[in-house]
Parts: C-alpha cells; sequence; structure tokens
C-alpha cells in the first residue's frame, strides 16, 4: 500500500499545514503562560485557583476577595478545555501519524498519550474541587506529558514539513 508522507505533499500544502501547526502552537504557549501568570506555577496557587477550598481573604476597605474558582467555573473550564484539547490534538495526531521519522509501538503511544493526559489532567482539576487537593500531583504529572507530547509533536511534523526533502 502507498502510504502518503509529510514530506511528500506538494509545497503549499506543506507550507499551509506548518503555518497551521505553528499557529496553533502559539495559541497553546500563550496558555501555558496565562496557566504561569495566573499561578506562577506554583503547586500552592494552583491549589489555591481550583482547588477544594476556598480561600476569602479580606483586602483593603474591608472587600472580601475570593481567589479560588467556583464550581460551575471549574465544571466550564474542565468542559472547554477538554472540547478544545481533544479537537487540537485529533488534528495533531492525524498529522503526526503521517509522519516518516517515528514509527510503530513509538507512535502508537505518542499519538494516544495526549488524549489519557487530557482525560487525566481535567478531570483532576474537577477532582481537586471535589474531592482532594492531593490531586494537584496527578494534575503536574498528566499534565507535563500531554504539553511534552504537543511539543514533540509538533517538532516531528514542522520537520518533516519543512526541513525534509522528498527523495
Amino acid at each position: 500500500m502507498n502510504k502518503i508522507k509529510l514530506y511528500q505533499l506538494e509545497n503549499s500544502l506543506k507550507r499551509f499545514i506548518a503555518m497551521f501547526v505553528i499557529v496553533l502552537t502559539i495559541g497553546v504557549s500563550l496558555g501555558l503562560y496565562y496557566l504561569y501568570y495566573t499561578t506562577s506555577y506554583s503547586k500552592n496557587k494552583i491549589e489555591q485557583r481550583y482547588g477544594e477550598t476556598k480561600e476569602i481573604v479580606e483586602e483593603d476597605f474591608g472587600i472580601q476577595e475570593n481567589r479560588g474558582k467556583s464550581f460551575s467555573e471549574i465544571l466550564m473550564t474542565v468542559h472547554n478545555h477538554i472540547i478544545g484539547f481533544s479537537i487540537f490534538f485529533f488534528i495533531i495526531g492525524i498529522l503526526f501519524y503521517f509522519n516518516s521519522v517515528i514509527s510503530g509501538n513509538l507512535k502508537n503511544i505518542i499519538l494516544f498519550e495526549p488524549m489519557f493526559s487530557i482525560a487525566i489532567s481535567f478531570g483532576s482539576i474537577l477532582g481537586m474541587k471535589l474531592v482532594s487537593n492531593y490531586l494537584i500531583y496527578l494534575v503536574i504529572v498528566s499534565a507535563s506529558l500531554m504539553y511534552f507530547s504537543f511539543y514533540f509533536m509538533v517538532s516531528i511534523i514542522l520537520y518533516e514539513l519543512l526541513f525534509k526533502e522528498n527523495s
């Protein structure tokens, strides 16, 4: 069977796909920056923002500030992220499938891992609100794997689209 590979595509299609992947990567990276901006990637700040206990702090002039997200805000965040991440990992996964650099079981692991990590990461964020803040450790591990997979797949896709020659 004659399999399609990314590097064999017509140049204009390769450039279009590469532009899409770059723009998507910018969007994902901005999301990571937003997480850093709001939590400094600090375990305590993430727990405070997403965890089961709400900390009410009295600010200047006796105005109380709620630093944590409500259950409905967490539910909406988890809902939106599961849907959005599933779609863009599906698209990146399809593109990654057609690479010629990685094959076999490693390719399958890299294709499926982000889907598991999406469910675990965002399920654990919801669990932090409902069950225990200790789920933060599961969030950190699964989200790290998910983002590693994303940037790894993007690197392979861009290498194949922009640098690998059609022989």
